[in-house]
């Protein structure tokens, strides 16, 4: 879907990494990267924005089509009570969508991503396959729906198709509910290289390498696919899951001798171009190994206090400079401040105190917060650059500061008061890549969005437990 982009953007209040401005006029260029950023009261713009503007935040892991099981899960039934009942569960909903059902759930759900003030999303995508197990005429349908509804939504979308090849730590055979998700490492790698394509040359997609745990691929095919990829993905993002829960920790204890973060950094290249998702059972050794080599921790703490699985020491790692970002995952949540606010509420519960996340030199929590994720966000998808700066992406949310909780309130304190105290929906404008995709609380493709999901929803079973 084609958009126009916007080249002037008027600013009355703009944080930078610099620290707040005002009165500023943004230049973007043709590809919605920002040229420069300009104090002027008196220029004209395409674009007036009268709020507080801040960076969009980056959605670093997403799995689209679990929008379609939100709610289903929470009615108890024997034998799943833990993270592995609810993956059955979600397996058997999988099992169903077909590529126009994971068209329309992933374009409704960016969408409400855009309105709460995700301005891209890192889809972590391993439902690649019909139901039976075997391969579309198209190998990359799956991906393809997804890049299209990431157009048809106006969200940045760095696509992460995974590596996934055996069913546990000891080769074990995949269940017929994840046969969808099969790949050999060669036929990954030309899955890789055709999403690849689509990506290429376009300013609001990017491609990244991901497998999606240490339990359905080994260290050694990990390593081999991200050697063989290529030169146009010699730098890209590498993504996986690990260290989730505590049962995963065990038996990569029993059957490698080593627990998973260790094994994978003994095993593989790990380096600030990988992004750990969740990583809550490790040592302290294995956190300073991390935070060391500059890798990026995903944390998704909706999603993770949905399943039990416990909670990063997120105090202990940024203390040691580690870098986090954060995801909806599971999609139970699909608004930033919540990730953000439970982010630092489950520090403060595991610790007995306030300000956990904060410096002890002192600042606002919310923009630390903010500022945080949007640094660890945007490396998680290939972008070095944070902020709203020259060579940026131009991707901005407006917060309606003139809400009676703001006023009288400074730029931090509003900030403060969004992340932690806002009970509805404050991002008035959404910017993605210089386009306005939400005006005035609004998306121009909300209603039929809507329609398209009751249409697919509608065809999927809404009762998961056996």
């Amino acid at each position: 879907m084609t958009r126009s982009r916007l080249q002037t953007i008027r600013c009355a209040s703009l944080l930078t990494p610099a620290g707040w401005r005002r009165d500023c006029v943004i230049r973007l260029n043709e590809e919605g990267r920002i040229e420069s950023i300009v104090d002027d009261s008196t220029a004209t713009a395409e674009l007036i924005l009268t709020g507080l503007v801040i960076p969009g935040i980056p959605n670093l892991h997403s799995h689209a089509h679990q929008r379609a099981i939100v709610g289903l899960t929470e009615h108890r039934a024997a034998d799943h009570d833990d993270f592995w009942g609810w993956r059955e569960m979600m397996y058997r909903a999988n099992a169903a969508i077909n590529p126009d059902q994971l068209q329309d759930i992933a374009r409704y759900l960016y969408i409400e991503m855009l309105r709460q003030g995700y301005t891209s999303v890192t889809e972590f995508h391993y439902l690649h396959h019909q139901p039976n197990g075997l391969p579309y005429q198209n190998p990359a349908e799956m991906s393809e729906r997804l890049i299209a509804a990431a157009d048809e939504a106006g969200i940045a979308i760095a696509l992460l198709p995974v590596l996934y090849c055996r069913g546990g730590f000891q080769d074990e055979p995949l269940q017929a509910t994840q046969k969808r998700f099969f790949h050999t490492t060669d036929d990954y790698l030309q899955l890789l290289q055709q999403c690849q394509s689509l990506c290429a040359n376009h300013p609001d997609r990017s491609i990244g390498i991901a497998a999606h745990s240490l339990r359905a691929a080994s260290p050694s095919d990990i390593q081999a696919v991200i050697e063989q990829a290529g030169p146009a993905l010699s730098s890209a993002p590498v993504h996986i899951h690990i260290a989730e829960q505590i049962k995963e920790v065990e038996n990569c204890l029993q059957v490698n001798g080593a627990r998973p973060v260790d094994w994978l950094f003994d095993s593989c290249d790990v380096s600030e171009r990988w992004c750990l998702i969740h990583a809550i059972h490790i040592s302290e050794a294995e956190r300073s190994l991390i935070a060391k080599n500059g890798a990026t921790v995903g944390l998704c703490p909706t999603t993770e206090a949905n399943l039990g699985d416990g909670i990063f020491p997120a105090a202990e790692f940024l203390d040691e400079g580690g870098i986090i970002g954060i995801g909806s995952d599971s999609q139970i949540s699909v608004s930033p401040i919540q990730e953000l606010r439970l982010l630092e509420y489950a520090q403060r519960l595991r610790l007995r105190k306030r300000m956990v996340l904060t410096p002890s030199d002192g600042g606002s929590n919310g923009r630390h917060l903010l500022e945080a994720s949007v640094t660890g966000g945007r490396r998680a998808q290939g972008e070095r650059l944070d902020g709203i700066a020259p060579g940026a992406r131009g991707d901005l949310i407006e917060i309606a500061s003139d809400r009676i909780e703001y006023e009288t309130l400074t730029e931090d304190q509003t900030l403060d008061t969004w992340i932690f105290s806002s009970a509805a929906n404050a991002v008035r404008n959404v910017i993605v890549g210089g386009v306005q995709v939400v005006k005035d609380f609004d998306h121009a493709g909300s209603r039929t969005a809507a329609e398209a999901l009751r249409g697919a929803l509608s065809t999927l079973p809404r009762t998961l437990s056996s």
